[in-house]
């Protein structure tokens, strides 16, 4: 599928019309997708993907993959998003650009954000709160720079 017909899957929750309506191809049929296209084309423009509407899902660099799958996953409004390392595998530029679609995702849509990651610098730059757990255990919980400059934190995740 295109990029953009990815994210119109995440819409379909808000859209509604009957098979027979998409089969015969009527007014509200077109008038749905007409605005299905421009929600999509929306959530696209956050994330720095409109150009690239076209294009096969497949064929996108692994950064902008991951990029998509966020902003499918916020056409379904969520009240809650859980990004499970949406870092992994993104080189540091790719991880600098997912920070701001986040941070405005958060903000616009009022969204409570949990995520699980291991890149410091992405954790920093979005995370209001974190809670750091060690082998399954909390270890520490509290504000960003608190959790960060703990000692047990730091010997926990740097060593001695």
């Amino acid at each position: 599928m295109s990029v953009r017909d990815n994210v119109k899957v995440g819409l379909h929750n808000d859209f509604e019309y009957s098979t027979l309506t998409g089969l015969l191809r009527t007014p509200k049929y077109f008038k749905i997708e007409r605005e299905m296209n421009a929600r999509a084309m929306e959530l696209l423009e956050v994330f720095g993907l409109a150009e690239e509407s076209e294009t096969l899902a497949s064929n996108l660099p692994y950064g902008a993959q991951r990029k998509l799958e966020i902003a499918r996953a916020i056409a379904t409004k969520p009240k809650l998003l859980l990004l499970d390392e949406p870092a992994a595998g993104m080189n540091p530029n790719e991880t600098g650009e997912l920070m701001d679609p986040i941070h405005f995702i958060r903000d616009k849509f009022d969204l409570t954000v949990l995520l699980i990651e291991h890149d410091m610098k992405l954790v920093s730059g979005i995370c209001e709160r974190l809670t750091v757990l060690n082998f399954g255990q909390e270890l520490f919980a509290g504000k960003t720079r608190d959790v960060l400059n703990n000692p047990e934190v730091i010997k926990a995740y740097l060593g001695e």
